[in-house]
């Protein structure tokens, strides 16, 4: 299958060892991977902050570099949710066959390729958060206040790696506060989401923290490098690619 690979703008400019092994995890499954050289931000901060009328360009730019791709695969939930929903151009067809062809990572490799063995070895404690985006916009794990059966599919990729012990957090899919711009004109409450979602980890001894956005894990880490605490974060891809 022809895969292209969507590394949202945050990714590129500060975390691009998560692109790198979101690469190199798509290709050990077998998948065809191109990475269009002139993508840009989806626009989800914009679209986020009341301006998704000023995002004509990126839509436009998004739909110019992804047409034709059997599926388009991001490893960050919330630009993923950003395109399914609001990702419209000039030419709609093609918009809406990306809507239906575009896949947060963990969703495309329990769901399509159907991934149910992983050559990587983690021997860690680690927590997972399961960010707002990927849990209630595209599904990825169940609601607790929902009187149905759990589910995660985060959690499911982890179990298949050598020497990974997942903790079970006290409040798993509680959200952690960064929120996209929520963070900047909340601040106060933002970082004190944050710090009680630290603690639950902390509390369980965890070595890592993970999760589907790096957005998330950015903010979990700020707090984490402020209390001096020797707890780390790695995004999904990070782990499932790990070999010590």
């Amino acid at each position: 299958m022809k895969v292209g690979l969507f590394i949202p703008c945050y990714i590129d400019q500060f975390y691009t060892k998560v692109a790198i092994a979101t690469l190199k995890l798509l290709q050990n499954v077998g998948c065809q991977v191109d990475y269009p050289l002139q993508q840009t931000c989806c626009g989800q901060p914009m679209a986020n902050s009341g301006y998704e009328h000023l995002t004509g360009g990126c839509n436009e730019n998004f739909v110019r570099n992804f047409a034709g791709y059997d599926y388009i695969v991001s490893p960050s939930g919330s630009c993923t949710l950003h395109i399914k929903h609001h990702l419209h151009a000039s030419n709609e067809s093609e918009a809406s066959a990306i809507r239906s062809r575009i896949y947060e990572l963990t969703e495309f490799l329990t769901d399509v390729v159907k991934v149910s063995s992983l050559k990587a070895t983690f021997p860690y404690r680690v927590g997972l958060h399961q960010s707002c985006h990927g849990q209630r916009g595209l599904h990825l794990s169940q609601m607790s206040e929902l009187m149905a059966p759990p589910f995660s599919k985060p959690a499911q990729l982890l179990n298949l790696v050598d020497g990974l012990d997942l903790v079970q957090l006290d409040r798993r899919d509680e959200c952690c506060g960064f929120g996209g711009t929520f963070c900047v004109t909340e601040e106060a409450v933002s970082a004190k989401m944050g710090k009680d979602r630290v603690a639950d980890h902390l509390r369980h001894g965890v070595n890592y923290i993970t999760g589907v956005d790096v957005s998330c894990l950015m903010h979990l880490e700020g707090i984490l490098k402020r209390a001096n605490s020797a707890v780390q974060v790695k995004h999904i891809a990070e782990i499932l690619t790990a070999t010590v």
